[in-house]
């Protein structure tokens, strides 16, 4: 109760916790389209590419308002964005090769001017780096609403032009075809991305950003077919994320948040992979479970009635260990047999031998008929 009371009325957590929901919830909605057009690694290519622009703002104006840096992060990401289409548009390089040029090539000049910046004697450099992995902690009221206002508007973006979005997503030959600049929109897309992954610099880094735009949208796949739950289920699970990382670093000195956000966000991606219906790990187990138990109860009243085609009377009673022997084994015979007395279609004579009903006989007749 007292953590919950500290979210609500101590300054710096419900700061950081405001901050940390902002970037959870766009992150996770402009990530789902990302997801579902298997650009995962475009989040992770613009998110380092992001990092010359925030050390060239800040050299180029001295100043380290959260703006200024976020607008300087936005036009490396764009540039980034640029290079990676006329290196797939004019050369034979492919696309995860040339995400990986973008990757490497901004991401080093980013650490080059760092560098160059941490050997000059300007104490007003101090705490770029922290824009490597992310300081959370630093965030300011200022600095949520300025990720507020970004990021309100890159889900405004996404909505005023969702089935645009969604064309793009899923069939980009027929948008195209409608008459849509196909292009036009990748472009929009792709700065809508570069706008949730600018406004999480500040909590998380450069470094994990690429996980609070694929790790949202990944748990949420699995819950639902449907975009529109999609997107909203995903920016519920990076809000909650943020939030709870954010809750949990307060629990102890040396905890920083950006980590605990993406550990947060794991958990949920490892949660929805075990038990979110249809596609979850444990749901697929018990189905193949269930499905292999009821070709074995099949298989049983097969052989059952195989062995009572050799007698006159239809219902003449086997022994458990002949059943056993044709099933391969002894392993699943004897429960099969009480599923199959449990639906009246066995009775069992005695301990050992078991015969089929009229019913039985009937179903059996039924399913080797169908095959």
């Amino acid at each position: 109760m007292e953590l919950f009371s500290d979210l609500l009325f101590n300054y710096t957590l419900r700061t950081v916790a405001l901050g940390a929901a902002t970037l959870g919830l766009v992150s996770g909605a402009l990530g789902s389209f990302a997801v579902l057009r298997r650009q995962s690694l475009l989040g992770d290519a613009m998110s380092h590419a992001a990092l010359p622009g925030v050390v060239l703002a800040f050299m180029i104006t001295g100043s380290k308002s959260p703006a200024i840096l976020m607008l300087g992060a936005a036009v490396a990401g764009i540039l980034g964005t640029l290079f990676l289409m006329v290196i797939t548009r004019h050369s034979r390089i492919k696309g995860d090769s040339a995400l990986g040029i973008v990757l490497s090539v901004f991401f080093g000049f980013g650490l080059m001017l760092l560098t160059f910046l941490q050997r000059n004697p300007d104490a007003r450099q101090a705490g770029l780096n922290n824009f490597l992995f992310g300081q959370a902690a630093t965030l300011l009221e200022r600095d949520v609403i300025t990720m507020a206002v970004f990021g309100g508007g890159a889900l405004l973006l996404m909505a005023l032009f969702w089935k645009e979005l969604k064309l793009l997503s899923f069939d980009v030959d027929f948008g195209a075809s409608l008459g849509f600049s196909m292009r036009l929109l990748d472009v929009l897309l792709t700065t809508l991305l570069v706008v949730a992954i600018i406004i999480g610099l500040q909590a998380v880094g450069v470094v994990l950003m690429s996980a609070m735009i694929v790790a949202p949208a990944a748990a949420a796949r699995q819950w639902t077919d449907r975009l529109s739950l999609m997107v909203l289920l995903a920016a519920i699970f990076g809000a909650i994320a943020g939030v709870s990382g954010a809750m949990i670093s307060s629990l102890g000195s040396g905890l920083s948040t950006g980590p605990l956000v993406v550990l947060s966000i794991s958990a949920i991606v490892l949660v929805s992979f075990l038990v979110a219906p249809n596609r979850g790990l444990l749901w697929n187990w018990l189905r193949r479970r269930r499905s292999n138990e009821n070709l074995r109860v099949r298989a049983v009243l097969s052989n059952l009635y195989r062995l009572a085609q050799q007698h006159e009377n239809p219902q003449h009673a086997h022994e458990t260990a002949a059943l056993q022997t044709m099933s391969f084994g002894k392993f699943g015979v004897r429960k099969s047999l009480t599923v199959l007395t449990d639906l009246g279609w066995v009775r069992q004579i005695d301990e050992e031998r078991w015969a089929l009903t009229t019913v039985g006989a009937e179903e059996a007749e039924r399913f080797m008929a169908n095959g």
